[in-house]
């Protein structure tokens, strides 16, 4: 299990509009990396809006926003499209990352488990070591929260 004080696991993954990002090409900078279920479901898409709208905010302390989960490029870039996104999406369809990170685990929904990513974010400093992880995340709220982190650094 990833904790708090060590080093953010690097990834090369794909991102939207065809990029491929990798963690250590944002050193030097804050990254805010979000793991989220599923693309155009009610509480993911509040989260990225969120996270969207606060973006210039979080540009001005130097910091990165990413959104990770297992839906495709395209699923990304159909997401941002319509809801006017402003976050980068990366890709995750072999689990790699969320399974890195912890953040692929059981569920239970109506009786039944299943696997899926549990709602969590990751706040990694610019040297590259994880100074602040929240796991399961509730949606309201948490953007702001994570920017009053930031500006408490």
């Amino acid at each position: 299990m990833i904790s708090e004080g060590q080093s953010a696991p690097d990834f090369t993954l794909p991102c939207d509009s065809g990029e491929t990002l990798t963690l250590n090409s944002l050193k030097g900078k804050t990254v805010v990396l979000y793991f989220y279920p599923k693309d155009d479901t009610s509480g993911c898409t509040k989260q990225a809006i969120a996270f969207s709208e606060m973006i210039a905010e979080f540009a001005e302390l130097g910091a990165e926003i990413i959104g990770v989960s297992p839906d495709s490029v395209k699923k990304h870039d159909k997401f941002k499209e319509k809801h006017g996104l402003k976050v980068k999406l990366v890709s995750d369809e072999e689990k790699s990352l969320v399974e890195t990170y912890g953040v692929w685990v059981e569920k239970q929904m109506y009786g039944k488990k299943y696997m899926g990513v549990e709602r969590s974010t990751f706040l990694i400093d610019p040297k590259g070591k994880i100074i602040k992880i929240w796991r399961k995340v509730k949606v309201p709220g948490h953007a702001e929260h994570v920017l009053n982190e930031i500006k408490n650094l």
